[in-house]
Order: structure tokens, then sequence, then C-alpha cells
């Protein structure tokens, strides 16, 4: 299961906090330290576990504790909301075109499950969202490429567009043109990918940019890999400008370091994660709740949320006492009597 040895060094980290009366500067700085040996170990890039370790300290040390949490639930608190900031904040959407077939290309290396994983996007719109996709078959270049996309387009029920052995670039429009003429309001395109990331490669996917423009550029990468699908994810970006990331494996990896990573090294956010070999398996990225699972806390972190609330009703409570005046609104109704035509109070209110 991803970030399984991060749960539970982060919970180790929290339970030794635990029945302190005060967070010093001291005890601060030694979970710190014990968090950022946590994300390094889960193959977290040093960059990022450097800044976000510092921009959790300088929120923890000297800060107010709520007065109904305990100095670990605090510090729980901050290092969940900083989690969910790492990662994105909020759930990524994609770009859907107004009006024609939204384009969407699907690049990254070979074996990062591009092909599989594309299939599994365009049954997640078909199935969840109501679209009706296309795949489109542009990867000339690998070996069963075109029949693997096939099987398991077959398998969801999603028609494939093919030409065979023909430029990359003519399918791809070819693909746009078909998907007008037949009703289709979903093109995903799979691209053909390589060992490494070389200049052909990429011309031939700038040249597939240029001809259909695409309205989302998504990057396939697989959490397996850690620091190289970081690496791999801003080499792209920097060539190609992706709009987001579909992490794979994500299921495989114990670690999850590179779900932690990409967002902060790219500034793109991953957008949807699989979560194991079904076609079905594929899910929308939630950064918080990401960060809940991480944590492995969601029941503590519910009740850090009440008592804030509680907190904060009771300092209203304060301020309306310490005002000394009391806010009044009346409402006073006056009605005409029907028989002498004189105006008098019908109604009044007040509270």
């Amino acid at each position: 299961m991803a970030f399984e040895g991060l749960s539970e060094k982060l919970s180790a980290t929290f339970k030794r906090l635990r029945g302190k009366g005060r967070i010093t500067e001291a005890d601060v700085k030694e979970a710190m330290r014990e968090v950022r040996l946590a994300l390094l170990e889960a193959d977290v890039s040093y960059k990022v576990v450097k800044d976000f370790v510092a921009s959790i300290t300088e929120r923890a040390v000297g800060a107010d504790v709520l007065e109904s949490l305990t100095p670990a639930q605090q510090i729980i608190k901050i290092v969940n909301e900083e989690l969910t900031n790492l990662m994105g904040g909020a759930n990524a959407k994609i770009s859907f075109a107004n009006s024609g077939p939204t384009v969407i290309m699907m690049v990254g290396l070979q074996g990062a499950g591009k092909t599989t994983n594309g299939a599994k996007l365009a049954g997640y719109l078909k199935n969840r969202m109501g679209k009706r996709p296309l795949l489109v078959a542009c990867d000339v270049y690998r070996p069963a490429a075109i029949t693997q996309l096939q099987v398991v387009g077959d398998q969801l029920g999603i028609p494939v567009f093919s030409l065979g052995q023909v430029n990359p670039v003519q399918i791809a429009q070819h693909a746009v043109h078909h998907a007008k003429d037949h009703g289709y309001d979903t093109i995903l395109l799979d691209t053909a990918g390589r060992l490494h990331i070389d200049e052909q490669l990429m011309d031939e996917l700038k040249n597939i940019k240029a001809a259909v423009h695409p309205n989302e550029i998504l990057l396939v990468v697989d959490a397996m890999t850690g620091q190289d699908a970081v690496n791999a994810a801003t080499a792209f970006d920097d060539a190609l400008g992706i709009d987001g990331v579909l992490l794979t494996k994500l299921d495989g990896d114990a670690r999850g370091g590179a779900a932690l990573s990409i967002r902060a090294a790219t500034g793109k956010p991953i957008k949807f994660v699989g979560t194991g070999e079904k076609l079905d398996m594929i899910e929308l990225f939630h950064p918080d709740r990401m960060a809940s699972r991480i944590l492995g806390m969601g029941d503590m972190l519910s009740l850090i949320e009440k008592a804030e609330q509680q907190f904060d009703e009771k300092k209203a409570a304060q301020l309306r006492k310490s005002c000394g005046k009391t806010a009044l609104l009346s409402l006073t109704i006056w009605s005409r009597c029907s028989s002498c035509g004189i105006w008098e109070i019908s109604a009044s209110w007040q509270g």
C-alpha cells in the first residue's frame, strides 16, 4: 500500500508528542527531524522535504495551541494542511472544450502504463461523466501497441481509431475529423513512448501538439520509479508543457515519494491515480484525502475540526460578552382599521 512506511513513521512521531503539556521549540525541531527522515526514506526529493519541514516548523514554533486541542493534535493539524498544500490543495479537473471534441494527449515513457491507463481514463469519462470517448492509436513504433489499445478498448466498449503504421501526426488529425463526423466528444491520443527521453520523441510529440492543439496534455508516470518519475515529469513539462499527471501503480509503491514530489517539482497537479490492474481502478486525485490517508488519522482530524469549531464559537461568545451590548432586532407591523381608518400596531417582535 502506498505510504505504508511513511504513515507508520509519522504515527510513531506523533505518539511521542502526546502527553506534553506545551510544545517547545526543541520539541518541534525533534519532531521535524523525524518527519524529515521519514519523508526522505519515502523517496521524496530533498528540496521538497527541506521546504516542507521549514514551512511546518515556522507555523508550529510559537503557535498558539487551541484550548481544546493537545499540542500533538496541533502538530498533526499543521502537517495535514501542509501535506494537502504540497500535493496541490484541491482536486484539479480536466479542461474540457467549450465547443467541439476535447482532445486529451496522453504522453509518457515506455513502460509507465500509458496505453492501459489512457483506456482506463476513457472508461472513467464514459461511465462516470457520460462522455463519448474515442481512443486513438498514435503509437506506431512499439510492437502490438495498436492491438493492445484495441483489446482494452473492446473490453470497455470504447471504439479505437487507427490508420496503421503511418505518420502519428496524420493519425491525430484524421481522428479529430472522425470524432467530429461521428459525434465523439472526447478524444484520447495514445502517443509513443521511449525507454528514455530523447529529441526524436519530443519532436514528434511537439508536432502532434501543434497539429491538433490538445485541450489537455496528461503525463503518465509510474509511481514505483520514485524520483525518476519526478525527473520525467520535469523533462516532459520543460519540453512540451504538460497540464497534469496521471500517476500509475500507486497501490504498488509503499514509499509514495513521487506523489509528494511531482507537484512541488513541476507546479503541475496530479489529476488521476491508477490504483490497480483492473480497467475500472482509476480515481480522481484528492490531495486532502491523500494527506489524511498518509497520516492514517482520519478520525483524529475530524476531532480537531470539531474542536476548532467549538473554540471559534466560544471566542465569539466571549467577544459579545466583552462588548457589553446586546444587538437587538425589532420589527413592528402597522395596520389600518377597516371600520374607522385609524392606523394601529398589530404586531411587534424584538430579539
